[in-house]
């Protein structure tokens, strides 16, 4: 579905599909690499399959389609420059084609490193669709921290969970999680919920684990 996805929105711009194939090769290859628990072609289902309920409200739906296909595309836990890494190898892929918004899709991609709130309304979608997981059911978010806490295991414990904690507070000090109504309507009262739960979690182990120290 996913591939059959992407053809279809690159043929629109390059007649010659074995180069098109090739594309979708390297997305393949990217996102099903074993170091990849999470941040893998289900997570661009999850944001194809919710990019189609507020498809109506998109600008530019291409040049968004194409940001959600390579946005996570260059992933690695150690590096600060991934979103402009995949935006490059974006650019680099569909530069030979006819489609012409690539400067847009490159820069709604380095937005995915921030997530700040933007004047532009296809950010804030390709923004809050990123972060749907958030907002899902607890059963859904628990298998999603546990992804990530695999693609980070090559961190210990305690230098795991502190930054985690950052990440949850930074997250729960916003105003609003979701930038877009539709996505706060639907998530950000159970996304809310959600980061607490798991920062109860993580903290609550942290004090236990220096209880056991002093002790």
């Amino acid at each position: 579905m996913i591939k059959d996805r992407f053809l279809e929105l690159i043929n629109t711009y390059s007649e010659d599909l074995s180069y098109n194939q090739k594309c979708w090769d390297q997305i393949e290859k990217q996102y099903t690499h074993k170091s990849r628990y999470y941040h893998c072609l289900k997570h661009i289902e999850d944001m194809l399959e919710l990019f189609d309920i507020v498809e109506k409200e998109v600008e530019q739906k291409d040049a968004l389609l194409f940001a959600i296909f390579y946005h996570d595309l260059i992933y690695k836990v150690t590096s600060k420059k991934n979103e402009y890494k995949s935006a490059l190898t974006f650019k680099k892929y569909i530069k030979p084609t006819s489609f012409t918004e690539i400067d847009r899709t490159f820069n709604l991609i380095l937005a995915t490193q921030m997530h700040q709130l933007s004047e532009d309304r296809d950010t804030n979608i390709l923004l809050d669709l990123d972060l749907n997981v958030l907002g899902k059911s607890q059963a859904e978010y628990q298998n999603y921290t546990q992804g990530v806490r695999r693609e980070y295991s090559i961190y210990p414990d305690f230098l795991y969970k502190k930054g985690r904690v950052q990440v949850l507070n930074r997250f729960l000090e916003t105003y609003s999680i979701y930038k877009t109504v539709y996505f706060q309507n639907r998530f950000e009262k159970q996304a809310r919920r959600n980061l607490k739960n798991e920062l109860d979690l993580l903290t609550s182990k942290q004090i236990t684990q220096l209880n056991l120290i002093a002790g």
